[in-house]
């Protein structure tokens, strides 16, 4: 189906939106053109490519791209394609070290880390015709923009728009809390990525993040469990407490903030702490780091800012307690990946890092206890939508009460559904290309 811009308005309404959104293959092409073509999406960490000719192989919406470092150590994003005649220069999805340039493995053209054409065979048979090995269409693609934020690498396929630091606005304070509990100011992946296919609309994904009232009735299985082994053990271990939280009254979720920010980002106030830095001796030790690095007073507040989820709209969910990014890859209409990287704090504690891989575990691994619910529910919505059995997805929760702050809004209740109207404010404004 071809969509006007009048048709697309149209699916959007002020407290609710059209299943089609969720549903229509043909809508979920627009949005690799309209919003994975024109924000800034998450690509890669520099960690990942920390030598040179170190390459990481991912996507940007329906793109094959890869993140290199150059000789000059700036980190380049290009499209993974040779210009010859079209082969992948490395695997979809792999990661290794090209050495000092990429060579197509179909005719052994060869490319600068930078993707500018560096050679191909045979040169006297390009004489006296078009072939220019300066002209950028003989060379590796790069993307339009290309910015790293505290190490962060995002890119842009469309060549103007806002800049890295005004697009992520509010949340840059996620991405700044998560560095800072570094005592170095650094973080690096380790661990391993964990990758979890979810047969549902990538949006379902960002709308569950902050919605507090699912969590005790989704996930009341897991926390159950949980206060079961604490009854048999005499005592609630963390690995317990983590997912116990789920299973906090309601009275408890109206509490917490909700914040939400231009081109659909925000954040929710963090439901539990891993433990005081008095009593718990990780975190005990975590802090006397940071007093070490930054004087007692900024290192309690930076242990202080006490965030669950983060949403980058477009790219994931970076988490600054667990020190984690789950990074939200669609692939069709009604399949997602989600891939779920895990951060080291330099310079903190091992056991901190530890801590982080514990809760990777239990709450988003493929074996988590916890996930398989959020797994099911969203099955339920992707296939419940493609049923006739009515049209709109509420979101009338404290519609209308929303209060607003610079850059955005903020609920007056916990378990407001402010997120996901925000969320398609910015999907509204990306489709009908007004940001």
């Amino acid at each position: 189906m071809q969509y006007t811009n009048q048709q697309i308005a149209d699916l959007v309404r002020d407290d609710c939106v059209h299943k089609s959104v969720y549903t229509d293959p043909d809508l979920f092409q627009l949005e690799m053109e309209r919003i994975y073509g024109h924000a800034w999406i998450y690509v890669g960490h520099e960690s990942q490519v920390p030598k040179v000719g170190d390459f990481y192989a991912t996507r940007i919406g329906d793109q094959d791209v890869i993140m290199t470092r150059d000789a000059d150590q700036t980190v380049n994003v290009m499209y993974n394609r040779c210009p010859h005649k079209g082969a992948q220069l490395v695997p979809a999805e792999s990661e290794g070290n090209t050495g000092r340039f990429f060579r197509c493995p179909y005719h052994a053209w060869t490319f600068q880390l930078n993707g500018a054409h560096l050679a191909a065979p045979m040169r006297a048979g390009f004489e006296g015709t078009n072939f220019d090995p300066k002209k950028p269409n003989f060379g590796m693609r790069r993307l339009a923009r290309v910015e790293s934020y505290r190490g962060f690498v995002f890119a842009s396929q469309a060549a103007s728009g806002p800049t890295l630091t005004d697009f992520l606005g509010g949340v840059r304070s996620s991405i700044d809390n998560m560095c800072d509990r570094s005592p170095e100011g650094e973080v690096e992946v380790a661990g391993g990525i964990f990758k979890v296919l979810q047969p549902s609309n990538w949006k379902v994904f960002y709308e569950n993040l902050h919605d507090t009232m699912h969590a005790r009735v989704t996930h009341e299985s897991s926390y159950s469990s949980a206060r079961e082994q604490a009854k048999i053990l005499g005592e609630m271990p963390l690995e317990l407490h983590i997912m116990d939280g789920n299973g906090e009254p309601y009275t408890f979720w109206e509490k917490l903030a909700l914040c939400a920010f231009d081109y659909g980002h925000g954040y929710m106030e963090g439901i539990f702490n891993p433990g005081a830095i008095e009593t718990d001796p990780v975190s005990h030790a975590h802090f006397e780091s940071l007093v070490a690095a930054y004087g007692r007073e900024k290192a309690l507040a930076i242990l202080g800012e006490n965030r669950h989820n983060t949403i980058i709209y477009g790219s994931g969910s970076p988490h600054t307690v667990f020190q984690q990014f789950r990074v939200i890859r669609p692939l069709t209409v009604n399949s997602t990946r989600v891939e779920i990287q895990v951060f080291k704090l330099k310079g903190a504690p091992d056991e901190v890092f530890k801590r982080g891989l514990m809760y990777a575990n239990l709450i988003n691994s493929p074996s988590s206890n916890v996930m398989p619910d959020d797994l099911e529910v969203y099955n339920r919505c992707q296939l419940g939508n493609e049923t006739n059995g009515g049209d709109w997805v509420s979101q009338h929760r404290y519609a209308g009460t929303d209060k607003t702050i610079p850059g955005g809004m903020v609920s007056v209740n916990g378990t407001s559904e402010l997120p996901m109207r925000n969320q398609f404010r910015a999907w509204k404004q990306y489709m009908l290309g007004q940001i």
